[in-house]
């Protein structure tokens, strides 16, 4: 998730402002320290503009 955010030139704050969340949550789920539910990953996946598979993986 890190490298979709810094390819599209976006701090941590401004996807966690896209996103409606804290700029800890989002550093928390880069880190692997939080698993998004299940609304927010396909939240993720819809701003970032990729499938929600190709940003989580098991």
């Amino acid at each position: 998730m890190k490298a979709l955010r810094i390819e599209k030139g976006w701090s941590q704050s401004e996807l966690a402002a896209r996103l409606s969340v804290s700029r800890q949550t989002v550093n928390a789920i880069e880190n692997e320290r939080y698993d998004p539910s299940l609304p927010l990953a396909f939240a993720i996946a819809r701003v970032l503009e990729r499938r929600i598979e190709d940003i989580f993986e098991e």
